[in-house]
């Protein structure tokens, strides 16, 4: 007697969504990935256009503490990055023929530095599997069952023995991340937490004065706290505000506070007491002075020049501790990604759906964020591994 392989549907076609595919694809299964767009990978190939940051070279600890939600389990992201961490991230690249390399920075990216040669290999690789690919078809319906009943916006409809949700959060929403899966599943009575922007920039009333010396202009080796949270890295001045990787990973924080506000250590190689000391004896002229003998850039000497000095120990401590109010995040179309979504204690630990068993989720529909890095295409991968591998179990192929 025999017995066809199980058929699991994919809805999504970025990152997680091909992943979850893949793991399924593996295993024996029948795969389709549905997706509204009528081709795959926009937001992978958006997100490659500067360079595609695979993943990230440090300590498994490490890495895992980068992820944060409101009710993740504990220990939850260290138990799935054994399963699918960045050395597996890097053996994938590997078998689709793309070489890699290691920044100074700890970041991997493939040698070619883009997205679409790898993407290419990939969908020739899923199709080579047998995965089918239903573009232009966007979800509308989902009726738990056996099998489960999908349909879609262009009045068909399809059947599958498992789910896999694979949607995105809301940022860039060009690329069809747009966010509104959120009331179809609230409309199946799933708990979700609003869509907010992560990794966005942030919005500051500059002086016109500093916006004509600073827009543009990087600040470079700083590092910027916000309460207890410390970030180290880089911003960039923009005409609304400020970007940059070490206000990214502040963003959680930042949302949390009523006024938020942060505060720049231009200098955090030197004490208060040794910026002073390069300023002696100075008496007149104190933040032109300063920067040439602390060595600030354009942006940073338009920043402190805010406010007149009229001795160097009042500048360093500006210096050391540069409070600037911040107004709100710029929107989540222009965010890199988001945070919200499906709430962890709607899944299981196989990131099946409590309340609709056999349907998964994966990606950023789930409630988690991180800073970039190489870890949001990470958490994809990783996700997408577990979601896939629980799919299968529920589908009736381990």
């Amino acid at each position: 007697m025999t017995h066809d392989p199980p058929s699991i549907a994919v809805i999504g076609g970025g990152p997680a969504g091909l992943r979850a595919a893949e793991v399924a694809a593996l295993a024996g299964a029948r795969v389709t990935v549905f997706d509204g767009k009528p081709s795959v990978g926009r937001k992978f190939l958006v997100a490659g256009k500067g360079g595609l940051n695979l993943t990230h070279s440090e300590s498994p600890d490490r890495f895992a503490s980068r992820y944060s939600g409101p009710g993740q389990p504990a220990g939850w992201w260290a138990d799935v990055l054994t399963e699918f961490g960045p050395a597996a991230m890097c053996e994938w690249a590997a078998g689709l023929g793309i070489e890699i390399y290691q920044a100074s920075s700890g970041r991997i990216y493939p040698q070619a530095m883009r997205a679409a040669p790898l993407l290419r290999r990939w969908v020739r690789r899923l199709r080579a599997l047998g995965v089918r690919f239903e573009m232009n078809h966007r979800w509308t319906v989902l009726a738990p069952g056996t099998p489960h009943r999908l349909g879609f916006s262009n009045n068909t409809s399809a059947c599958a023995d498992a789910v896999i949700l694979a949607l995105g959060g809301a940022s860039w929403p060009q690329t069809g991340s747009d966010g509104a899966w959120v009331s179809l599943l609230a409309s199946l009575g799933i708990a979700c937490h609003p869509l907010v922007a992560a990794n966005c920039g942030w919005e500051c009333a500059w002086p016109p004065d500093v916006l004509t010396a600073a827009e543009g202009q990087p600040l470079k080796n700083l590092h910027v706290r916000t309460g207890d949270a410390l970030a180290i890295g880089e911003l960039l001045v923009t005409r609304y505000g400020l970007e940059g990787g070490a206000i990214y990973q502040l963003g959680a924080a930042l949302r949390a506070m009523p006024q938020p506000a942060i505060a720049i250590d231009f200098k955090p190689a030197h004490s208060h007491a040794q910026l002073v000391a390069k300023m002696l004896p100075v008496r007149r002229d104190f933040l032109a002075e300063a920067r040439v003998r602390w060595k600030l850039s354009a942006a940073a000497q338009a920043i402190l020049g805010r406010h007149p000095w009229h001795d160097s120990e009042a500048l360093a401590r500006e210096a050391k501790h540069c409070v600037i109010a911040l107004g709100g995040p710029r929107p989540i179309a222009e965010a890199i990604s988001s945070a919200g979504g499906v709430c962890w204690a709607g899944l299981d630990a196989s990131l099946m759906l409590k309340q609709i068993p056999g349907v998964f989720v994966a990606g950023e529909m789930i409630d988690w964020e991180a800073p970039t890095g190489g870890y949001l295409l990470q958490g994809c991968f990783a996700t997408a591994t577990r979601a896939a591998r629980g799919a299968l179990a529920a589908a009736g192929k381990d």
